[in-house]
């Protein structure tokens, strides 16, 4: 669940958190099927690669989580391509959380 609660404070997460919110209220789906929902869908469904490059202005490494800055950021998958002024990334290892 600790994973869940990481995905759940970027703005994806807040989006879906937001729309599984409406259909528990409308009655489309119970709070614990919901949560499920959001659970079994980042483990399963979240299957894109994206590279990353930039220019990296900063990083820390603190308490086993890694957070990094880049600036003029270009993010490539398969058949797209984003750039950024700038980007922070938070990463941690996922064995630690299920500790």
């Amino acid at each position: 669940m600790a994973t869940f609660e990481l995905y759940r404070r970027s703005t994806i997460g807040m989006c879906l958190t937001e729309t599984l919110d409406e259909m528990v209220q409308s009655g489309t789906l119970s709070p614990e099927l919901a949560i499920q929902s959001m659970t079994e869908a980042l483990e399963s469904q979240v299957k894109t690669k994206v590279t990353i490059k930039g220019h990296l202005h900063t990083y820390r490494f603190c308490d086993n989580v890694w957070t990094f800055i880049l600036q003029d950021a270009m993010f490539k998958s398969e058949d797209r391509q984003e750039n950024v002024s700038q980007v922070k990334i938070v990463a941690c290892d996922s064995k630690l959380l299920t500790q």
